[in-house]
Parts: structure tokens; C-alpha cells; sequence
């Protein structure tokens, strides 16, 4: 791939990612020695209407140009791109590379004129947590009547009568047992699933939003948790669904009993429905919530003790809530009340602590909802993992890489993959990415190791692009040992504390070191991206800061390449993990995947 014209919204290009309007902002471009043109010029909408405006060079040398120009910013979205005029010369570069055609502001640079995401955001690597099955303290002894128990050493059952039913008993306790291990293994967050009373183990169908599960310890274990936590340097982030809630919530029990009670008007009534409202996709399990309720708004995030900012007050301490079916909330039918809510749900957090981080599960099904002002971030499937478990198939058979998709999983080309995770980050401002979760698996999908096919190496070079990646890396509780699972139920298995003979002690040990660099190397943490070149089977991109320049190569099997990153004006003078390679030419050859993560200067 032939370096070309540049611009991210990294620092190194926007002066200022989080302008006051009225503020002027210098955006700058890169633009390569052999790039040929007359004009460079910055087309940006004031108002809903496209201006433009020169921009003049800045600083030169041997292999790039830089050019800059200074706008004022008059909107709480500004939408950006440049165009690159000579004799013959007519190209445009937007969010989503550089094009030689008219092309749609879709896909523009975004700019959001509000309040920046939490710095802590930025070096943070978080852990994920299903709390049933990650430690049991012994401590609680609660056995409720819709559970199932299982011996914590067995396999889940999985698909079949007792699927979500089935109770190992970790708690919140156990958690705390354990935080060592979490932070040997250098993270700083830990993501859990939800932690109020419910009648699952998964707890999706919450019967309270007022407590933690007394299964789990109740709010003692919690507030003992934090504290620990909070001593370690952990963040700890919810997990809500504000969605919908379970058929046992106190919220429905009251609305079946009075139906002028105020709880009547948080639910979709449907007499044609045999048990009588609506169900997230038709289960009788979850009732779907109606934000035209503006009782419910209240109780839910607008009021003083409302749920969203009771969780993340000095009280309780959370770090943030991560939004459980994010896309859906807000909407049923012909009525849509969910940008209301999702900036609704963001403005309470701010006005608690706007130190606070949301982010959503599938908030990246529409890119509006992403513009910067309500979702923070979203777990991000659709621009990380699922083109990533395509691009290293191993094992197609896990349908579709849990995309919803009636087949199995296609194998696609690094060009391919690139291409999709270009679509997704341009359809964003650039905070949003940074703000959302990058991952290999989670909870609801097949392990990775599994994905992989127990193959070691192709894992570590998939945690090392996720830990170099921009984003939030999170790992899901056991992936560092080597947990597998084929499907969302099977991949939630305990972690075997007092026999570790079944634990990859060598790949905690590689995850721990990446963890490390992704923490510590300023070009990880403030860095943009650059794509030096993408072929069939490897991947090679730049992150750079204004202190530091990190080069990163990922092969998914065997490979042979030379890398030239001459014509960027670098040369390898030090290597951080992986293969030893010096100067501004190398060759990469390996009998199986890879990976080299790099400083360059």
C-alpha cells in the first residue's frame, strides 16, 4: 500500500477534538512527496451549508508535506473533508480514504463540539466478567427456586431446559478474592454483567434495579468490591438494560395489580398478547419498556435517585454503564423515542460524574448513533471482531462470527477486512472509536481459542491487534488462560482456581506483556492509525502520537513479506514484542501467525 494523503482525529491532526463553538481549531493533512497537486482545501459544513477554505503548508521534509488551516467551529457537529485540486488533479479525502469521485459526506470527518470523553478512557484495558461464573467465595449460600445448581468443576449444559438456569454460585466475593489475578495481569476495569436480582443466571431480566442480587452478595459484597477495587486503581462498569426488564420485576407486578398506577405506563399493553404487553422480541420473559412514560424517564435516568445516576454516584461508585441492546432501546413499532433516551441516559451520567463512560451493545447497527452525542462508545462487533473472525477463519463452522447471519462464516482477505473496518470508523468521529470496546469474543459468542481452533499462535496475534488497535481493549474472564467455548452459553465456564493445570500459563504471560505496551507506549494510548500495508494474510498499520511512533505487523498464518516503510519516512529502531527487525526495509517469515509491534522513528 503506497502511502497517500492523511488525516485522523488524532492530536497529531486536530488541535482540538473537543472544541467550544465559537473556538477556532486547527486541522491539519499529511501529504506524501510524490502526492502532485496545485491546491489544498478544507470543505466544511457551517450551518448545514458546505465552505471552503485553503489551507497553506506548514512543515516540510524529505518524504511528506504538512498542510493546516484554522476554522471556527459554529455547530455541535462539524462535518469535514479535503480536496486535492491540480492540472488533471480532482480527489477528495475523506474519513474512508482518498477518492478521484464526488463522494457523499456520509463519510466525512466528524468533529463534536461537547465535552471530551474521560481521559482514564484512553489507557484503559478492561476485563470482562459473567459473576456467576468466575469465582465462588463459598460466603453466600442462596440456592433461589428457578435455579438449577451445577458443580462450579462441570461444563455448561448449554442449549436445553435448564439453559440460563443453571447457578454455579460465583458472587462478588469471589471477585474480590481474586483481584490480584486481574491486576498481575495488568488491566484497569472490569466490565460485568448485570448484577441485579433477576431470574437467570445471565440476569438480563432484571427484577430490580434498586439492589445488587443477594445470590451475588448482595450491595455488602458490591461496596466491599469497590473499595478494593478502587484501592488497586480498577474501574468498575455496570451493565443496564434499559430495554427492557424481567417478567419478576416489581415494576410489572404493580402495573398488572393497578392500572392507574404509575408503573402501568412503563409497559406496551397488547390484549391480543396471551400474558397482555409486549415482550422483547416476543418473550413473556422480558417486558419491553416505554419511554413514552414520562414517569418512567424519571425513574430510570432523568430523576435525582433515578437508576442510572444512583449506580454511578460517590455512594456506590461505578465508572460508567454499558448499555445492553443499545440499538433497540427507545424504539418499538412506529414509535421512537430512542435518540431521547440515549442522550437522555448520557446527560444524566454527566451531570453526575462526566467522568463516567457509556457504552452500548450493538450501538454501531446505526453510525448515527455514534455521532458524539449519545453513546460514548459501542462494543464494538461490527468494526472489530466480526471482520477480524472472518479475516482469520479457522473454523467457519461458528455461524455467521455472530453476526446473526443463516451460514457459516466467510473467509475474507486482509484488503477485505481493512475495507470493513474502514466503513465502520468513517461512519464516526474519531472519539467514538476510541470510546468503543474493542474485542475477540465476549459472553454471547464463541470463545476465541475456539474460533482459532486452539491455535496459540494465530490467538496472540489476534490479542496482540487487539491491544494495538484504537479503542478500549476488553477481555473476556478466562481468555487469557485459554478458556474455550463454541457458542454464547458454552464459552460462560468457570475458571478452575484451585487446579490451574488446565490453564496456558505461557499465553497469560504474552497477554500480560501486551497489556503492558498497551498501556504504557503513548502512541497505543493517543495515537491514529495508518495503513502501511494490508495483502491476503497480513496486516501492517502505524500508530502515531506526537511522542512516539509504533509500527505493528499481524499475519494470520504462515508468512513470508518485506516491509518497506521508506516512503513514510521511517526506519524500525527498537522492537517491543515479537520479531527483531531493524532499518526501514525487513522481511517477516514465519511458519505460522505472527506479529511485531514496533518503535519507529
Amino acid at each position: 500500500m503506497k502511502n497517500q494523503p492523511h488525516h485522523d482525529g488524532s492530536e497529531l491532526y486536530v488541535s482540538n477534538i473537543a472544541p467550544e463553538l465559537g473556538e477556532k481549531v486547527t486541522l491539519k493533512i499529511r501529504v506524501p512527496s510524490n502526492y502532485v497537486f496545485e491546491k489544498a482545501m478544507l470543505r466544511i459544513y457551517h450551518d448545514g451549508e458546505p465552505r471552503i477554505f485553503e489551507m497553506k503548508e506548514s512543515k516540510r521534509d524529505s518524504t511528506e508535506t504538512w498542510y493546516q488551516v484554522n476554522v471556527e467551529i459554529l455547530n455541535l457537529q462539524s462535518h469535514y473533508r479535503f480536496a486535492f485540486i491540480g492540472k488533471g488533479k480532482y480527489e477528495w479525502l475523506n474519513a474512508k480514504g482518498l477518492f478521484d469521485h464526488d463522494v457523499h459526506s456520509n463519510n466525512d470527518f466528524q468533529l463534536v463540539a461537547i465535552a471530551d470523553n474521560p481521559e482514564w478512557i484512553k489507557s484503559s484495558v478492561f476485563y470482562q466478567i459473567f459473576p456467576d461464573r468466575f469465582a465462588r467465595s463459598g460466603k453466600v449460600n442462596i440456592v433461589p427456586e428457578w435455579a438449577h445448581p451445577r458443580d462450579w468443576d462441570l461444563l455448561p449444559q448449554g442449549r436445553g431446559k435448564y439453559t440460563g438456569q443453571e447457578l454455579y454460585g460465583g458472587d462478588l466475593y469471589g471477585v474480590s478474592e481474586h483481584l490480584d489475578h486481574i491486576t498481575d495481569l495488568g488491566v484497569n476495569g472490569i466490565y460485568f454483567t448485570p448484577l441485579f436480582p433477576a431470574r437467570s443466571n445471565h440476569r438480563y431480566d432484571a427484577s430490580s434495579f434498586e439492589v445488587i442480587d443477594p445470590i451475588l452478595g448482595g450491595d455488602a459484597a458490591f461496596q466491599a468490591l469497590i473499595k478494593t477495587a478502587k484501592k488497586k486503581g480498577i474501574r468498575i462498569l455496570g451493565d443496564l438494560t434499559s430495554n427492557h426488564c424481567g417478567a419478576g420485576h416489581t415494576w410489572l407486578a404493580k402495573a398488572k395489580k393497578d392500572k392507574k398506577s404509575k408503573e402501568r405506563s412503563y409497559f406496551y399493553w397488547d390484549k391480543s398478547i396471551k400474558w397482555g404487553y409486549i415482550g422483547w422480541f416476543g418473550l413473556e420473559s422480558l417486558p419491553k419498556l416505554n419511554f413514552s412514560s414520562k414517569a418512567l424517564r424519571k425513574v430510570m435516568y432523568e430523576g435525582k435517585n433515578s437508576i442510572v445516576k444512583k449506580w454511578i454516584s460517590p455512594k456506590y461508585g461505578m465508572a460508567g454503564w454499558r448499555i445492553d441492546v443499545g440499538n433497540m432501546t427507545g424504539r418499538q413499532g412506529a414509535e421512537n423515542h430512542h435518540t431521547e433516551v440515549m442522550q437522555g441516559i448520557r446527560n444524566a451520567m454527566a451531570e453526575v460524574n462526566p467522568q463516567t463512560w457509556l457504552v452500548a451493545e450493538n450501538g454501531d447497527f446505526e453510525a448515527s448513533d455514534l455521532n458524539g452525542l449519545g453513546w460514548q462508545g459501542a462494543m464494538n462487533y461490527q468494526g472489530f471482531m466480526r471482520p477480524f473472525w472472518n479475516w482469520i477463519n479457522r473454523n467457519p463452522e461458528i455461524a455467521g462470527g455472530f453476526q446473526g447471519l443463516p451460514f457459516e462464516m466467510p473467509k475474507i482477505t486482509g484488503k477485505q477486512l481493512v475495507a470493513s473496518m474502514k466503513e465502520f470508523n468513517s461512519s464516526i468521529p474519531w472519539r467514538s472509536l476510541t470510546a468503543s470496546m474493542m474485542l475477540l469474543d465476549s459472553h454471547d459468542t464463541a470463545r476465541f481459542r475456539t474460533v482459532v481452533m486452539g491455535d496459540k499462535k494465530a490467538h496472540i496475534a489476534a490479542m496482540t491487534m487487539m491491544l494495538t488497535y484504537p479503542g478500549v481493549p476488553s477481555i473476556f474472564a478466562g481468555d487469557e488462560i485459554g478458556l474455550e467455548g463454541s457458542w454464547g452459553e458454552d464459552a460462560r465456564r468457570t475458571i478452575n482456581w484451585n487446579d490451574k493445570s488446565g490453564w496456558d500459563i505461557e499465553f497469560f504471560s504474552q497477554v500480560k506483556e501486551l497489556v503492558k505496551l498497551r498501556r504504557s507506549h503513548d502512541a497505543l494510548i493517543n495515537g491514529g492509525l495508518r495503513w502501511v500495508a494490508v495483502a491476503d494474510d497480513y496486516l501492517v498499520y502505524l500508530r502515531e502520537s506526537k511522542k512516539q511512533s509504533i509500527l505493528v505487523f499481524i499475519s494470520r498464518g504462515p508468512v513470508k513479506a518485506t516491509v518497506d516503510i521508506s516512503s513514510f519516512g521511517y526506519l524500525v529502531t527498537k522492537t517491543l514484542y515479537g520479531q527483531e527487525v531493524k532499518g526501514e526495509i525487513f522481511s517477516v517469515d514465519s511458519a505460522h501467525s505472527t506479529q511485531g509491534v514496533w518503535v519507529v522513528e
